[in-house]
């Protein structure tokens, strides 16, 4: 049995994402050289709805992608493979070379899901630059990176888990944290 709070409440995701949409802009002084990317699942529906919030904001739509980073993970032999791990799909339609990616995922942990999305983006080609957007951070870092727009920080022990549940996949907007008991 596991204890479950409540972190996050739709319209605090939703203020989240707002103020994230607006750092974003103001960081690169528009978007004319930007491509959000989400991460999948969550991560490109985050993206999504930051793009919205842009295009509300900037009046223009801002481009987007989505990488599936499976078989760019380092720890892909400690998982389960199954039919899915096997397709790696980069939905990216513009050119990457010289632009600035900004990689949009649901939570930051270790930061080995961003490296594996940093190798698929530099495969793609070299941008400008890389830009990272969390909606969570929760501390446990493995590898030196650290997110450029964070909706929430929540420091958290290695037994506890954020759950990011969105409207597009799950039914409804919520952060929680589990903890064991």
């Amino acid at each position: 049995m596991s204890h479950i709070t409540e972190l996050l409440d739709a319209p605090s995701m939703n203020r989240a994402l707002t103020r994230i949409a607006h750092e974003i802009i103001e960081r690169n002084k528009g978007i004319d050289e930007c491509i959000l990317v989400g991460i999948k699942t969550r991560g490109a529906f985050l993206a999504r709805r930051l793009a919205e919030r842009i295009e509300a904001i900037e009046g223009k739509p801002i481009r987007t992608g989505e990488l599936d980073i499976t078989l760019y993970r380092d720890d892909l032999s400690t998982k389960q493979v199954n039919d899915e791990a096997l397709v790696q799909q980069v939905d990216i339609e513009y050119t990457v070379g010289s632009q600035k990616i900004i990689l949009v995922d649901d939570v930051l942990y270790t930061g080995r899901t961003v490296r594996a999305a940093l190798d698929a983006v530099m495969d793609l080609g070299r941008p400008s630059q890389i830009q990272l957007a969390v909606l969570i951070d929760r501390g446990h870092r493995e590898l030196p990176i650290r997110a450029d727009y964070v909706g929430k920080n929540i420091p958290t022990a290695g037994q506890e888990r954020i759950v990011v549940n969105l409207e597009e996949v799950d039914g409804k907007d919520i952060v929680t944290i589990h903890k064991a008991d």
